[in-house]
């Protein structure tokens, strides 16, 4: 019998792929742990974090981390509706609308999130002093989060 799968309509993009090590008595274990972000371009978007034994295992169950934690985001136009500003761990981030045509001015990992969401015009800055990935995307999701249409 031939499985057919179906093409998902989200776009995924890894975000940071790691390899972390835990030591036991024996030497030092090594997993890897993966960050993906995905979104329809259209007002959905998600993160997810997972590990596993390989890079592939990891990313796929990232992938599946992703979709459960999914959040909507209200678009304004091709934008969002207010500045917002939002901070997880020592990420902080402030997202501001711009006019049609602006374009997306972000960096990193706040560009991805805000791509996938389907956010073309606005401004991100990320203005703690990390520069970690993963803590700077969930700081960009917590802004998302707060918005009010």
């Amino acid at each position: 019998m031939i499985e057919i799968r179906k093409k998902s309509e989200y776009k995924e993009k890894t975000l940071d792929l790691r390899r972390v090590t835990r030591v036991v008595a024996g030497g030092k274990r090594f997993r890897f742990r993966a960050t993906v972000v995905i979104g329809d371009g259209k007002g959905k978007v998600g993160v997810g974090i997972a590990k596993g034994l390989d890079a592939a295992q990891a990313m796929e169950k990232a992938k599946v981390d992703a979709k459960k934690n999914l959040l909507i985001v209200p678009l304004k136009d091709r934008t969002i509706p207010h500045e917002i500003e939002a901070k997880f761990g020592a990420a902080r981030v402030i997202l501001r609308p711009a006019g049609p045509g602006h374009g997306l001015k972000a960096g990193g990992a706040a560009r991805t999130v805000l791509l996938l969401a389907g956010v073309r015009d606005a401004t991100a800055k990320c203005l703690g002093r990390t520069k970690n990935k993963l803590t700077n995307a969930m700081a960009t999701i917590e802004a998302l989060k707060r918005l009010k249409f």
